[in-house]
């Protein structure tokens, strides 16, 4: 089969202009960034506002491994799918990072047959709104250290600044640096550090806007440090917000792209699935909910991380509810969650996958907890075998959950017909909304001992004395009524990656509370947490080239 960088250049594409045009965007609304990306103007949702929305489906999956599940690739090839049979579908993702793309991860816009395209275009700079909310996080940085320079009129505490830098860079040796060293002209001499873009609060703040005017408030409340008398101090008490606004006039709105069946493609914004609440934009997802029948969307990692916080923090914010949730596997995975090592994954092991459908029940369960109806896809591999699909089934099938062979990756919309036709069937059958799985009025504690319980099946939560006097300072502050993000491994339903399948026994480790007042959420930090990551032995990027004709190698 053709690599994934040379199925997508050999793609019949359509003018974007052409794509928007079946959406009933007009040319005033669009603005074209070539012939295959756009931004689409906001009035599209104001114009639309009194239109029903369409149906939404959230696709998630089973704790990532190393083996691969192809969440992205299921969303793309679902949306493919659902027009194959005759549905006006528009899919919905986040922007990939550069930091991934250049690490260990790779792009993020699907494989195989199932991808959104221009692929490259996508995975490398896009429309700039990485670099729009770098510049904008590193304004305030900015305006912060001039502030201290120019005589910390605002009495802020030198030891307790918590704005930091960032860059869309895995760069680990940036994890802590020292800032104006040398002469008093260079600013005041600190510690601070970088964190990928990803994980910046702007980035939150930009998926979470249902408006212009929600940004600049949203801005404006962010917390860049505390006083000498422990009040906060905001980007609006800098004077930061309208600067930071302009910078993010056009990242502000959604790109559309298609995919290689041509089904158009809203690819926006793209928080951090640890630090924050992983998702696509709010003002995506909405303008796609009022332009087509089927929307489909996804979350973060696992449906531990990614879909607790699309229920608890996105459809909260945005007044959405998912009408199917669709949870992504592979044999392959579910082997490694029954214990076998990536290099014995193409070897029948049906015991090994028994033992780790463990995972995907539990997610099942939980999922159920929010009362959306839910089918597993099943990504297809060549060397599952018969056995090993039954035992899939077999385990979902006791918790009444259907499973589909998907096999989008090497078919396209074609592969994922069953797929879809379960999913408008699921759709039409569920009219509730969802059941978020706790009330905000509850105390902090209460709310993050719910999601640790509840979903991660945690005996209890243990905090150090930094963590406790965290949280009692956010409940001063009055913030306690914000839903939590936990910041937690992807890989394990505890705090502990090496911890596959479904663990027991075991406490969450809270070691640090983050308040991020302008996105809307308490972030709760749990084990060994990166902000920055670092580049493997063999990054990625060391095998990437583009060739004198435009061939671009090694991009996936």
């Amino acid at each position: 089969m053709k690599t994934d960088v040379q199925i997508a250049q050999e793609a019949n594409l359509k003018p974007i202009s052409e794509v928007a045009e079946k959406l009933g965007i007009n040319a005033n609304d669009l603005e074209l960034y070539g012939n295959h990306k756009a931004k689409v103007s906001l009035s599209v949702l104001k114009d639309n506002q009194d239109k029903p929305d369409g149906k939404l489906i959230l696709v998630t999956a089973i704790n990532p491994t190393p083996a691969g599940e192809g969440k992205t690739t299921t969303n793309v090839g679902l949306s493919m799918a659902l027009n194959y049979i005759g549905k006006k579908t528009i899919t919905t993702l986040r922007e990939p990072s550069l930091g991934p793309c250049f690490g260990v991860k790779g792009g993020a816009a699907g494989g195989g047959y199932a991808q959104v395209v221009p692929m490259d275009d996508i995975n490398l700079h896009f429309t700039g709104d990485f670099h729009a909310i770098t510049s904008a996080h590193s304004l305030l940085a900015a305006l912060l250290d001039n502030h201290l320079h120019q005589g910390n009129a605002l009495n802020i505490d030198m030891d307790r600044i918590v704005w930091r830098r960032v860059v869309d860079m895995n760069d680990r040796a940036l994890r802590k640096i020292t800032v104006g060293q040398g002469s008093r002209a260079n600013g005041v001499e600190r510690e601070t550090g970088y964190d990928i873009t990803v994980a910046s609060e702007i980035m939150a703040i930009l998926c979470l806007a249902s408006s212009l005017t929600d940004l600049k408030e949203r801005l404006g409340r962010m917390i860049v440090a505390y006083n000498t008398a422990g009040k906060a101090v905001t980007a609006s008490d800098l004077e930061a917000t309208g600067a930071m606004a302009l910078l993010l006039k056009d990242a502000i709105k959604p790109n559309l792209v298609q995919t290689l069946e041509n089904t158009p493609a809203f690819i926006h914004g793209g928080p951090f699935a640890n630090i924050a609440h992983g998702c696509n934009s709010v003002l995506a997802t909405k303008t796609a909910l009022k332009l087509a029948d089927y929307v489909v969307t996804e979350a973060g990692f696992g449906a531990d991380l990614g879909a607790e916080k699309f229920f608890d923090i996105k459809c909260r914010y945005a007044g959405i509810s998912p009408s199917a949730v669709v949870i992504v596997a592979t044999v392959r995975a579910l082997k490694m969650n029954g214990g076998v090592e990536k290099a014995e994954l193409s070897k029948e092991n049906v015991k090994a996958v028994e033992a780790g459908t463990a995972n995907i029940v539990q997610h099942l369960d939980n999922l159920k907890k929010f009362e959306v109806p839910v089918v597993v896809a099943l990504n297809k591999f060549p060397t599952d075998t018969a056995a090993e699909f039954d035992a899939v089934k077999k385990a979902c099938e006791d918790k009444g959950v259907k499973v589909i062979l998907s096999d989008v990756f090497s078919q396209g919309g074609k592969g994922g017909v069953e797929l879809a036709e379960e999913v408008v069937r699921l759709c039409d059958q569920n009219v509730a909304p969802y059941k978020p799985l706790y009330a905000l009025e509850l105390p902090l504690e209460d709310k993050i001992e719910t999601i640790a319980k509840e979903i991660y099946r945690a005996d209890g939560v243990e905090y150090t004395l930094e963590a406790k006097q965290q949280l009692d300072e956010i409940a001063a502050l009055g913030f306690d009524h914000l839903p939590v993000c936990m910041a937690k491994t992807q890989y394990s339903f505890s705090d502990d990656a090496a911890l596959l399948g479904a663990p027991r026994n075991f406490n969450i480790h809270v070691k640090e509370v983050r308040l991020s007042a302008g996105a809307g959420f308490v972030v709760a930090i749990t084990g060994a947490i990166m902000t920055m990551p670092g580049l493997p032995k063999v990054p990625a990027a060391n095998g990437m080239d583009i060739t004198e004709d435009g061939e671009i190698i090694g991009l996936s």
